[in-house]
């Protein structure tokens, strides 16, 4: 009998459920099934170094060999230890991982629908059943590639799957960042916040990081949405001290924005364009040009609510953002929501026109789910042609603002939104349609 190597008792379950099948299970069958093809018996195998009781209990997966083991068979199988690892060999490993940083690259550079065939394409790969790790990093891009075609629905379905797996401690944060913001976006705000909240309540969840003070931040503006303010100043002063301790760029940015965030909520406008030019120029400096480009027209924005007599400022901010948006991995809402902030700054200048243009490009582009976002959309260009003296078009994008609105739950944005539709009916004449939206805008108030 040979000298038993060290060996461990427990293998990484693969697949959850009653017949969760393990690493300990899929790497002995690999070794039977090689064995098998190469004419030898277990004790032949095993001889010299091994006993060949350890080879059957490793064939059956009841225990786990190390890597000096694994390395031993692969060597006396004459089969790469990638095979026995994973079930694929080093060639194949090779070309998995190359496909899968093309798909990562098309997502960087903004070739979204590209990076979503390429991510779809190697899921269906078969290889990729023994690699946990490798599958889930592709199902992750391919709900990324998603959300950034507009695909609203099926980037939170992949998603919720991805939660029910066991995933690393950052990839878990990534998934619910993603989660959150993708409901978030199609103003599903209670699913938001259930999300953000569960995952920082956990007893196991990591400590404070990046990823955790963004999934903070998605949460914070959900509560905003919804019109929770209380919570939201509370929630902002646990994730800014959670940023201070970190010092990081990601977090840093993230405080200073919560904290302009909860300014403008709280009516101190001069002081949130304070800490939004702070974060964009942080962000400017140091981050990704996505990042830069999303926090450019969100200033940009604020600025258009704060401050309108720097209109121009604020029309150059975002077309500047549209361009850093066509190079990124930015997706059709980011594209959309700058469309429709310019449409909103050439209605302050009066350049109605323009207002229309930009309006309607941002229908355009809008994911299907994006509901809020379609009906300001349709209210900026309603204005737009009632200024004109276009009242049939006028009236005809009013009825869609209604009809966007109609089926959302009530939030703070929705009233806003409903408030606005209010005044541009009574601009337009229309004294029945303005007193039934001033009605939906309090009832959507709670009031």
């Amino acid at each position: 009998m040979g000298v038993l190597l060290a060996d461990s008792y427990c293998g990484t379950r693969l697949f959850q459920g009653a017949a969760a099948v393990t690493t300990s299970d899929l790497v002995g069958l690999r070794i039977k099934t090689m064995r098998r093809q190469r004419g030898l018996s277990q004790a032949q195998l095993a001889h010299p170094e091994l006993s060949d009781s350890y080879v059957s209990l490793i064939e059956s997966g009841k225990r786990t060999p190390t890597p000096a083991v694994l390395e031993l068979l692969a060597q006396k199988l004459d089969c790469s230890l990638s095979y026995l690892l994973n079930g694929v060999t080093a060639e194949q490993m090779e070309d998995i991982e190359l496909a899968l940083g093309y798909a990562r690259l098309a997502l960087e550079n903004g070739e979204v629908h590209e990076a979503r065939t390429r991510y779809a394409e190697l899921l269906a790969d078969s290889n990729l059943t023994g690699l946990a790790a490798i599958r889930q990093d592709t199902e992750f891009g391919l709900a990324l590639a998603a959300e950034a075609c507009g695909d609203l629905d099926e980037a939170a379905g992949i998603l919720k799957r991805l939660q029910g797996e066991e995933l690393a401690p950052d990839r878990q944060v990534d998934v619910a960042v993603a989660l959150c913001r993708v409901y978030r976006h199609s103003d599903m705000l209670s699913e938001a916040i259930a999300i953000g909240e569960e995952f920082l309540a956990r007893s196991d969840r990591p400590a404070w990081s990046d990823g955790l003070v963004e999934l903070g931040a998605t949460l914070l503006q959900a509560y905003l949405y919804s019109g929770d303010l209380m919570r939201a100043r509370q929630f902002s002063a646990e994730v800014l001290n959670a940023a201070d301790m970190l010092g990081t760029l990601r977090a840093t940015v993230a405080a200073n924005w919560n904290a302009a965030v909860v300014a403008e909520s709280t009516g101190h406008g001069e002081e949130s364009l304070s800490f939004a030019e702070r974060a964009l120029a942080i962000q400017s400096e140091n981050g990704p040009s996505r990042n830069s480009a999303r926090i450019r027209v969100a200033v940009a924005a604020m600025m258009l609510r704060v401050r309108p007599g720097a209109v121009e400022e604020a029309r150059q901010m975002l077309v500047r953002a549209r361009q850093e948006l066509a190079q990124t991995s930015a997706g059709a809402l980011d594209r959309a929501n700058t469309e429709v902030e310019l449409a909103r700054a050439e209605i302050i200048s009066g350049n109605y026109h323009e207002a229309i243009r930009h309006g309607e490009a941002g229908q355009a582009l809008m994911p299907s789910n994006a509901r809020s976002l379609e009906a300001e959309a349709h209210l900026l260009v309603s204005r737009a042609h009632g200024a004109l003296g276009d009242t049939e078009r006028a009236e005809g994008s009013l009825r869609a603002v209604r009809d966007w609105l109609d089926p959302l739950p009530d939030s703070r944005r929705v009233a806003s939104t409903w408030y606005a539709a209010a005044e541009t009916a009574e601009f337009l004449g229309d004294t029945e349609g303005s007193v039934d939206a001033y009605q939906r805008a309090l009832a959507c108030a709670g009031l």
